[in-house]
């Protein structure tokens, strides 16, 4: 197992996608350091567009790129992305089902420095309320590879969330990658972790400590919240004791509510670990706030003995 950045991988893969489509251009809101988007400017500067600090100009740009027939990558933080160019996102490319691609990049609170306005937790939920939106929730940085081939494979609007920082490989190696199928990451019998995004990290650590406790995790990553297989999330709650759904978002609107909609009529109970209604704040370290609002993997491990019944 390795170790890698969402953003780097992102930013390499953007390229390589870049080399195989001419077709592909690249929009910035004046972040590209930081989003990676500059890897794409140093590599074909003339389908790179830079727009400052005008997130809406930005969107809807975009939706003229696509119109045209280029399949546009546009790139800010996730706060940004998903809040204040919403109302160009809805408007201007889902009504039309434009072939836009949108990177909202340090998401959830791994921007732990800048506090609660560049802190996104409401982000996935705001685009997955979108018709016609695709929302992609890699776990690591071999999964976001597969995420932006698999965006550019799909035609229509697509959104994409990326942490900010390192994270270990966890996907399994060789496995399909197919937009709305879960993906298994350990077997268990006994409790059923869904997750999505970096909180499957934390799952697997609480399963591991589980483990110990003789009750075995199964832990299934959800890699796109919309759409989704809800059969096969259904189908991996079956005979269990309980569930935990895991997220770094708010328990609004999120992978809690739809599974808790994909389980109504079963009798599995259902442990939620997610942001509880509240913003976040600054600190010294992301891990510093996982543990705070209670998503780091001890918090996680206390749901899974609630949903064992110990």
């Amino acid at each position: 197992m390795g170790v890698h950045n969402q953003r780097i991988e992102y930013g390499k893969m953007l390229v390589e996608l870049g080399t195989e489509n001419p077709d592909i251009v690249v929009l910035e809101a004046d972040l590209g350091k930081s989003t990676m988007s500059c890897m794409f400017e140093e590599a074909f500067p003339e389908r790179y567009f830079e727009m400052g600090i005008a997130e809406q100009n930005m969107t809807s740009f975009a939706g003229g790129l696509a119109l045209a027939g280029k399949i546009p990558f546009t790139n800010t933080f996730a706060v940004f992305a998903s809040g204040r160019a919403y109302d160009q996102i809805r408007q201007s490319i889902a009504t039309a089902n434009l072939n836009v691609k949108i990177v909202g990049s340090s998401s959830g609170m791994s921007d732990f420095g800048d506090g609660a306005t560049h802190q996104s937790i409401d982000d996935a939920a705001i685009m997955s309320a979108i018709p016609n939106m695709s929302v992609f929730t890699p776990c690591d940085g071999v999964e976001v590879r597969y995420a932006a081939e698999a965006a550019v494979r799909h035609d229509g609007p697509c959104y994409i969330r990326l942490c900010r920082n390192d994270l270990e490989d966890i996907f399994p190696a060789g496995a399909e990658y197919k937009i709305g199928e879960p993906v298994e990451l350990r077997a268990g019998s006994d409790v059923t972790v869904y997750t999505h995004g970096i909180m499957a990290h934390e799952a697997l650590k609480a399963a591991e400590m589980a483990e110990k406790e003789r009750i075995r995790v199964n832990v299934v990553h959800i890699p796109t919240l919309k759409p989704l297989n809800e059969k096969a999330v259904k189908a991996f709650a079956e005979g269990k004791k309980g569930v935990v759904v895991c997220e770094e978002a708010s328990i609004r609107g999120g992978l809690n509510m739809l599974v808790s909609y994909i389980l109504r009529g079963t009798a599995v109970p259902i442990e939620s670990v997610a942001v509880m209604d509240e913003f976040g704040q600054s600190a010294s370290s992301h891990e510093e706030l996982l543990e705070y609002y209670g998503l780091d993997a001890l918090n996680v491990l206390m749901k899974i003995r609630k949903a064992a019944g110990k």
